[in-house]
């Protein structure tokens, strides 16, 4: 009766996982595998023919300039976002941990959370207008404190920063409540024997709550690299990769490439390529951020 009833419990667990994975095959892994095969023609999708070029895609990438370029900035964006991230929604976070009214401390997560409910693409051209030259807010403000307006998106120096001001704004919400939800889960107790230890409020940050909140460090940072790493809309809607390429992601490189330049196959192998990055920057996260803590 139990082998029964076990066999029985895997074919139901079979049949309700079955609508999930064909789902995830069709939509997640058969893309994929096309663009696997696409990565090794010279195919124009406007074209009934493709040519088998096989490494060659992958081998123009080496001397592609723009291609380098966008990588570099790939890197530098995601670098730097995922950093001060980070640092600002682990602040945060624990600021408003320390607020003890209730209603009050769920209104400040409100209030964070909100930008993260707009469409990314409609926050980045409200961005936009606000970094126009002319009359946008922020060159109003300098003008108040008679400061030169600055180019904000046409600028080699600022363009970059002015698009990561935009995503941290429109994202910091998400990892704020993931963080507050890990804050949560730490027991008083050990904030306590702290206390009764002599720890201050900078030790007791630095020896408590860091350590028991490295599994949510791990699941935000990795997120969070995945996600920036996938940045475009901001950066198609806000510069266009330009000036010069400074804003440039990969992202924003391949798209051009497949339905700007309509060259599906080199797309696709950069595609790849950027596939293969993201994977393996992930795998070092979770072996670099594994513990073994328990509470």
């Amino acid at each position: 009766m139990d082998m029964a009833g076990t066999k029985g419990n895997r074919k139901f667990i079979l049949i309700a996982l079955l609508p999930i994975l064909l789902l995830f095959g069709v939509f997640a892994f058969l893309p994929i595998g096309w663009s696997l095969g696409l990565s090794v023609f010279q195919y124009n999708p406007l074209s009934s023919s493709a040519l088998f070029v096989g490494a060659d895609n992958y081998i123009r990438m080496l001397g592609d300039a723009v291609f380098l370029k966008s990588l570099w900035v790939t890197f530098r964006f995601v670098t730097i976002a995922v950093l001060v991230n980070i640092l600002i929604t682990l602040l945060i976070s624990v600021a408003i941990q320390r607020v003890r009214v209730r209603w009050l401390r769920d209104l400040f997560r409100t209030v964070f959370f909100l930008p993260t409910i707009a469409p990314l693409a409609g926050t980045a051209i409200v961005w936009s207008t606000m970094f126009n030259y002319n009359n946008g807010l922020f060159n109003m403000l300098l003008a108040k404190v008679h400061i030169a307006p600055i180019q904000w998106l046409s600028d080699p120096h600022y363009a970059l920063y002015s698009v990561i001001m935009m995503t941290l704004w429109a994202d910091i919400g998400y990892n704020i409540v993931l963080f507050m939800a890990g804050l949560d889960s730490i027991p008083d107790m050990y904030y306590e024997a702290a206390i009764l230890d002599g720890a201050n409020r900078w030790h007791s940050f630095r020896h408590v709550t860091l350590p028991l909140l490295r599994r949510t460090l791990l699941f935000v940072s990795v997120t969070t690299v995945v996600s920036y790493f996938q940045a475009f809309p901001q950066f198609q809607i806000m510069t266009k990769g330009e000036p010069f390429n400074e804003t440039r992601v990969l992202a924003l490189h391949i798209y051009d490439q497949a339905f700007s330049n309509s060259n599906m196959g080199y797309a696709s192998a950069m595609a790849t390529v950027f596939l293969m990055i993201i994977l393996l920057v992930t795998l070092l996260q979770l072996k670099w951020g594994r513990t073994q803590w328990e509470y």
